[in-house]
């Protein structure tokens, strides 16, 4: 907390609210499925905890996998913590803007498609002053109608942030206010990662993995066609797919597996508690993906010294500086994705360079810390803005 007030300091001049002012009061409105779009709203209102410039509360749009003990979790962790109905969106808007007249927020962030859509509408019902739009991924969603509703909300909105510049482009390709969009991107807690605890890539375990759920997004099946071709050279590595999600598409990512004679060789771990342990262990690390907001997974195997291989696809490409901090591979192309695991798998001064430069940039770029200061920064800035559309 102390370090997070340090570089608010330096980025804002000693952020505080005027002497007999209230703190100003936050609230974020996310998916209660737990993403990374769910993290990001968590580590905000826990950065928020005891300062005296802002207030945060988190509201949740139920989903059917909210976990009820990871609420528990977050309140037991001093958050102030709602659940609002998820069944229809209707439901929605109506609780949550009940919800926003009990709390009188000064500013609603509403995280993430499609909830900032209900989250906007929620807070404009309940006269809250400011609305921030804050978009996790580069390709979501829309259909006409409701990119019509996200346009006519973006000009009622302060602020309409990415969480790369890629996303902030997309936002602006997308027709949306080029004067009130901005990029924010993600950072992870360093300090899960401890510098003390990065193993020499030579002591580390053999084998790569790959942190996602299973989803359309995501591209397993590539990384499972590439492993089969570096089969074919006679490199066998583990590979361990960390990360749950649609059934149907981990039992075809099973099947390919297995059609491929993989299985010994393949660990579905699903959902795992030890993530960073296990990174920090790891030499390499991959996300194949079809496309990205800011992917936290890909930072948090930057911080743990991995070598990182990724899609080029729109937030990844922010992240990643080829050749230095890590090698990109075109989307969807298993033979190149092959070659280069193939160079690092046989070559491991270079993934070692690699996994260096990663950690590096993971502290001087994507520290949770001036995450939370750019936020910071937007949300105080707000609050001595005139309104939205004046």
């Amino acid at each position: 907390v102390s370090r997070w007030r340090t570089i608010i300091d330096i980025a804002m001049g000693a952020p505080s609210r005027p002497e007999g002012l209230r703190p100003l009061r936050v609230m974020h409105f996310v998916t209660g499925g737990f993403s990374g779009a769910t993290q990001v709203a968590v580590d905000l209102c826990l950065a928020a905890r005891g300062g005296d410039a802002m207030e945060a509360v988190l509201v949740l749009r139920r989903k059917r996998n909210t976990d009820v003990a990871r609420v528990e979790a977050l309140r037991a962790q001093g958050l102030r913590v709602w659940v609002v109905p998820g069944w229809s969106h209707a439901a929605t808007i109506v609780a949550l803007r009940n919800l926003a007249l009990t709390l009188r927020p000064d500013v609603l962030v509403a995280h993430g498609f499609s909830e900032h859509i209900w989250g906007r509408y929620a807070g404009l019902w309940a006269g809250v002053p400011k609305l921030v739009h804050v978009e996790h991924n580069s390709r979501e969603r829309y259909t006409r109608w409701r990119l019509a509703q996200s346009r006519w909300l973006a000009r009622r909105s302060a602020a309409l942030v990415g969480v790369s510049e890629g996303v902030r482009d997309r936002l602006i390709e997308l027709e949306f206010p080029a004067e009130r969009c901005l990029a924010i991107p993600n950072g992870v807690d360093l300090e899960r990662f401890p510098a003390a605890q990065l193993l020499p890539m030579a002591e580390r375990l053999p084998g790569l993995v790959m942190a996602a759920r299973f989803a359309r997004q995501k591209d397993q099946a590539t990384l499972i066609e590439a492993l089969a071709l570096l089969a074919q050279k006679g490199l066998h590595p583990p590979l361990y797919f960390a990360g749950l999600g649609k059934k149907t598409l981990l039992n075809h990512a099973q099947g390919r597996v297995r059609a491929h004679g993989l299985d010994s060789q393949v660990h579905f771990l699903g959902q795992v508690s030890d993530l960073p342990q296990r990174l920090m262990r790891s030499p390499l690390f991959v996300l194949s993906t079809h496309y990205e907001g800011m992917p936290l997974a890909l930072v948090e195997a930057m911080a743990a010294g991995c070598a990182c291989v990724a899609s080029d696809v729109v937030g990844v490409r922010g992240v990643i500086d080829p050749g230095q901090t890590g090698e990109l591979v075109p989307e969807g192309d298993p033979a190149a994705l092959a070659a280069v695991l193939e160079r690092l798998l046989t070559h491991p001064a270079e993934a070692a360079r690699l996994g260096r430069a990663a950690r590096q940039a993971a502290e001087t770029r994507f520290d949770r810390h001036l995450m939370h200061a750019r936020y910071a920064q937007l949300l105080l800035g707000l609050s001595r803005s005139p309104e939205a559309g004046d």
